[in-house]
């Protein structure tokens, strides 16, 4: 695999678990505000995935939704940060801030790619990140020096820079929800 579809793979992965994640807190949110948010932060990382997809889908020969769906657990290569079931606000509002940081980092490198099509890319998920990272830093402005919050932190940082090449514990039940409907109907598309 050549070095562009891996960027494109591990940007896709990320943004497609974390805005899985994301959407589990759907309905459950601790606030009808952060219910809304939550769903429309995880929408946008979904789009953001397909995106990807879509570009190192031609790369590789294949499909978005065979990239997305059909690969086995062992073949993707999301960070272990965005894995993680998260049943607490404080590790969920962590994660966040975590992710928001790194992907910034991520996002700022391949704007500046040479290859214009990733560049262009990255542009336009920059534009919509802007708003996750707002509402990140929004959140760790009101949750700073909270004791949950600081030790969330503390347990999540070691996952930020996790070895892409192997899975978490919560990964299989992640994988198994995710393809259901692609195992149950066989060409299903996005």
């Amino acid at each position: 695999m050549n070095e562009r579809a891996r960027l494109l793979l591990e940007l896709a992965d990320d943004e497609l678990l974390v805005g899985w994640r994301d959407s589990e807190w759907t309905g459950i949110a601790p606030t009808l505000e952060e219910d809304v948010a939550f769903s429309s932060i995880a929408q946008n990382e979904i789009g953001h995935a397909r995106a990807a997809y879509e570009l190192a889908a031609r790369e590789l020969g294949t499909t978005a939704d065979e990239l997305a769906f059909d690969r086995a657990p062992g073949e993707y290569r999301s960070s272990p940060l965005v894995e993680l079931r998260l049943v607490d606000w404080a590790h969920t509002i962590a994660r966040r801030c975590l992710y928001e940081q790194a992907d910034r980092a991520r996002i700022e490198a391949l704007m500046q790619s040479g290859d214009e099509v990733v560049a262009g890319l990255a542009r336009k998920i920059d534009r919509e990140e802007a708003y996750h990272r707002m509402h990140a830093e929004l959140w760790a402005e009101r949750l700073r020096g909270d004791p949950r919050f600081e030790q969330a932190l503390a347990e999540l940082r070691p996952y930020v820079d996790g070895d892409r090449r192997t899975r978490t514990d919560d990964f299989a039940a992640l994988h198994d929800e995710m393809t259901s409907v692609r195992r149950t109907a066989p060409g299903a598309e996005w």
